[in-house]
């Protein structure tokens, strides 16, 4: 009897245990939702391929909406048993393909992308949006930030220039409020480029908020804006 209540007991206890990790791993902080620039992207020294839809539009396109902790790292690959479901964003697919295209080569469809997007952030978010509702989330906030509208209105323009790396992050944070973060990319010839910018998002996927950190940013004080 004795052997059967301990059992009992460790059965129990492995039990809280497992589930206290799985909440640990839904529970998150906030989102940064990023946005890449396609010249850049493809001004890497890895070739970029236009998705089997052709060429992406001249605009900013998403890369991701990422669950973040407050100390800087994050959760990823948070529950594999929930993979991608194409069938459950059919309604989204012709918002997907126009703002979250895929650059990667070989070209593709875009499925590839979502599908990683999906499974190492997207699961990390199960607490608060389900697949449909969390690819609905970023586009939504894409057409919340327009970074190339915000970015044209300051005289900050894709043409191949160079911009003071203060004057584009005063530009975004006095169009949505709050401080952005910035990452470059440098190109076969040394110049820092505007590649990625990073705005945070509560929870809900659909609220603006001040970033609790912000990703380092690795930029010259002059950035180029490349043409696309």
């Amino acid at each position: 009897m004795k052997a059967k209540c301990s059992f009992a007991i460790i059965i129990t206890v492995l039990a809280t245990h497992c589930l206290s990790v799985l909440c640990a791993v839904d529970d998150f902080d906030f989102f940064y939702f990023v946005q890449q620039w396609p010249g850049s992207y493809c001004d890497t020294k890895h070739k970029c391929c236009y998705p089997k839809t052709g060429k992406p539009a001249s605009d900013f396109s998403i890369h991701g909406l990422w669950p973040n902790y407050k100390d800087g790292t994050y959760p990823s690959n948070c529950n594999p048993e929930n993979a991608f479901d194409k069938s459950e964003i059919s309604d989204l697919i012709g918002g997907l393909e126009k703002n979250w295209p895929s650059l990667t080569c070989p070209s593709s469809d875009d499925t590839k992308f979502w599908t990683h997007e999906w499974e190492k952030h997207g699961t990390c978010s199960e607490s608060e949006l389900d697949q449909h509702e969390y690819f609905e989330a970023a586009l939504k906030l894409k057409q919340k930030v327009n970074l190339l509208q915000i970015l044209e209105n300051a005289g900050i323009k894709p043409n191949n220039e160079f911009y003071g790396l203060e004057s584009v992050k005063e530009a975004i944070k006095e169009a949505v409020g709050f401080e952005p973060g910035l990452e470059c990319n440098v190109d076969s010839s040394g110049h820092s480029q505007i590649y990625q910018i990073f705005v945070c998002v509560d929870t809900s996927g659909s609220e603006l908020i001040k970033c609790p950190v912000l990703p380092r940013s690795r930029c010259a004080s002059e950035v180029q804006f490349p043409s696309f």
